[in-house]
């Protein structure tokens, strides 16, 4: 089993699952290398509050499109619905939904790199339930190693040996190019609002710009924030309406947070528990634990129209851990570990020693994750499928290379990618 990068570890990604070294290579040369489709189960549009459109973006956040179209449409954000966020530096076709909108007031919504096509009306908004998964076509370019067919075909062969790959929540969870949401996200589980807010705001990283770094690094080291909201650059929109209300409410940390999106906001803790997860997930792999299927103590989940449905969960036992291992080989039940929140429950066993354990280097526990002093902020806690099903399918020429898959809804293409990469650094630094 190889050790990750120093950075895939930092967020908690600490081995792969395939031995055969990497192929090296450089992801997103353009946003046409990344390309991204949601996949739904095609339901019919008989009429309805909502009008759902199918969107292709190019080189646009979710959330900023979200935001740039309530303000052409002249409507609140809290309007829209949709199913998942997507790669700002992609090629991506998206679901969304608008409530009370008529199809002619499309027409007000002139924005770059946008098509939009009007599926029809539906009596519910797009959420994220709806989608069934992803489906990615990736080029890899400049790769490095010698007879890459030779090389991506035998971690390919390792790949499906294995069933899949550790269902890790990739870099984007994190932040791109700065990886500091969990960081946020810890801090506020701790009650400490304030650390929180600075590092969302100030913290800086090596891959922005160099004024953005500098007048991040001002505000970490003199925490004045009417000079920041001075210096701040327009286009980080989300800082400056945090420093904006901080200046209008000198203090107030906890609900600074509530000037973003609702989704935005959530990220943060939700980002420290998918850091759990994946040091849960490597120490697992670690103790030589198998993710494709369970021992006693495990909790399982069962399939649905193939996939995993967290809301069929079991506890395995010595009596039913025949039958279960028979469904895992068959693909209808898949291991589960936790997504830790206020209301998680300690898995049995050597599973609940290993978690046991993370809470303890972490000094954190289930409680923690309330957010007394935002409670919109904190999170329940739910369970994640350990292993990723995946079956990529690979053309090759020369030193380039195109990868084709689908994957499950919260499943990280990245985390596909970096068993064929392996790259010295972590992926998404050799992107361009």
């Amino acid at each position: 089993m190889i050790s990750a990068s120093n950075r895939d570890r930092f967020l908690g990604m600490d081995y792969y699952i395939t031995d055969n070294p990497g192929c090296g290579g450089i992801i997103k040369s353009c946003a046409d290398d990344f390309q991204v489709t949601e996949v739904f189960e095609e339901l019919g549009y008989e009429g309805g509050r909502y009008l759902v459109l199918d969107v292709e973006k190019t080189n646009w956040d979710t959330h900023h499109l979200i935001r740039e179209m309530a303000r052409k449409l002249r409507i609140s954000q809290k309007r829209f619905g949709w199913a998942g966020t997507k790669d700002k530096k992609a090629v991506t076709t998206q679901r969304i939904s608008i409530m009370n909108l008529d199809e002619s007031a499309l027409s007000r919504i002139n924005l770059p790199d946008l098509k939009i096509r009007v599926l029809g009306k539906t009596n519910r908004a797009v959420g994220l339930g709806d989608l069934l998964g992803n489906r990615f076509r990736i080029a890899i370019r400049d790769m490095s190693c010698p007879d890459p067919a030779v090389r991506l075909a035998a971690i390919t062969s390792e790949i499906e040996e294995y069933g899949g790959v550790p269902n890790y929540f990739g870099i984007q969870r994190f932040g791109d190019q700065r990886p500091v949401t969990h960081k946020v996200g810890e801090a506020l589980a701790r009650g400490k609002a304030q650390e929180a807010a600075f590092i969302f705001l100030a913290l800086a990283f090596p891959g922005e710009l160099e004024s953005t770094r500098a007048a991040r690094e001002r505000l970490w080291e003199t925490r004045d924030i009417p000079a920041a909201l001075k210096e701040f650059p327009e286009y980080l929109r989300y800082e400056l309406a945090m420093l904006n209300y901080l200046v209008e409410h000198p203090g107030d940390y906890a609900h600074s947070f509530d000037v973003l999106s609702v989704n935005l906001k959530r990220l943060f803790v939700h980002a420290y528990q998918s850091y759990l997860f994946n040091r849960i997930l490597s120490r697992r792999m670690s103790v030589g634990m198998p993710l494709q299927r369970a021992v006693v103590g495990d909790v399982v989940c069962f399939a649905k129209e193939g996939l995993p449905d967290m809301d069929r969960v079991q506890k395995v036992t010595m009596e039913n851990l025949e039958a279960i291992d028979r469904l895992a080989k068959r693909g209808r039940a898949f291991l589960t570990l936790p997504l830790i929140g206020f209301e998680t429950a300690i898995d049995e066993g050597a599973e609940g020693e290993i978690e046991q354990s993370i809470l303890r280097e972490e000094g954190i526990s289930p409680e923690n994750f309330r957010v007394p002093e935002n409670p919109d902020l904190g999170s329940r806690g739910t369970r994640r499928a350990a292993l990723c099903h995946v079956k990529p399918q690979i053309r090759v020429e020369e030193n380039q290379a195109e990868l084709q898959f689908t994957l499950p809804k919260g499943s990280y293409a990245t985390v596909v990618l970096r068993e064929y990469m392996k790259s010295a650094d972590d992926i998404m630094s050799q992107t361009k």
